[in-house]
């Protein structure tokens, strides 16, 4: 056997996590926008069509990888508080996110029904529901911090610097009053500081403010 028709083996061969791996590589390089199937087979040597074997979808793509970094999120060695096991989570989350480019953006276009996504929502919905009033707050606050927490990295991994001097220089302070006297707290690159403070002002009313139900009144504690 030549040694072309050997690298061709290998290459037949290659994994799902091979080519997740490479998209990966993909993503961290040029972003979402640059992710596509010629760019992973260009990535690994092969043929589009042997990156189409393994992952049938740019849908599937998207799920596989979305499941990936939810399982960097370590699920362990949490807090005793009901509230700060939730918050910790979500702060693990927020990290596993931000170690790649669009994170924030890959997982907001995907929610696989896998393993690890679904025992972060476990662990999440666990710890919510020791502390909120009913079983529907506890997984309308799930979505709430899933949401919050997609949105503010996705502007945390954009963050330009020129719509904010855009938006400073178009609050006129006649026009826009209530705006212009909050404007640079309004823009501020503290992301670290406002995720802490949304995660745990969600949290303070999930535990005092009890869904509605079905009929769009408050129900008595404990009723879910």
């Amino acid at each position: 056997m030549t040694k072309k028709q050997t690298a061709g083996r290998v290459k037949v061969g290659i994994t799902l996590d091979q080519v997740v791996g490479a998209a990966f590589d993909v993503l961290d390089r040029g972003g979402v926008a640059k992710l596509s199937t010629r760019a992973i087979a260009a990535e690994l040597g092969v043929s589009m069509n042997t990156v189409m074997w393994h992952i049938r979808t740019k849908d599937r793509l998207l799920d596989t990888m979305s499941e990936a970094v939810m399982g960097e999120v370590e699920l362990e060695d949490l807090p005793e508080e009901w509230d700060d096991q939730a918050a910790e989570l979500l702060e693990r989350l927020r990290r596993a996110i931000l170690r790649h480019r669009d994170g924030a953006l890959l997982v907001a276009g995907a929610f696989p029904a896998e393993v690890r996504t679904l025992a972060f929502t476990d662990r999440l919905m666990t710890a919510l529901l020791r502390g909120c009033p009913t079983r529907r707050t506890a997984a309308w606050t799930a979505w709430n911090l899933f949401y919050f927490t997609l949105g503010l990295v996705q502007e945390e991994q954009a963050a330009p610097a020129g719509d904010r001097d855009r938006l400073r220089a178009n609050v006129d302070e006649r026009r826009f009053p209530g705006l212009s006297t909050v404007v640079e707290d309004f823009m501020s690159v503290d992301f670290a500081e406002r995720f802490r403070f949304g995660i745990r002002q969600i949290l303070h009313s999930a535990a005092t403010m009890p869904a509605p139900d079905t009929a769009g009144r408050s129900p008595d504690p404990g009723r879910g």
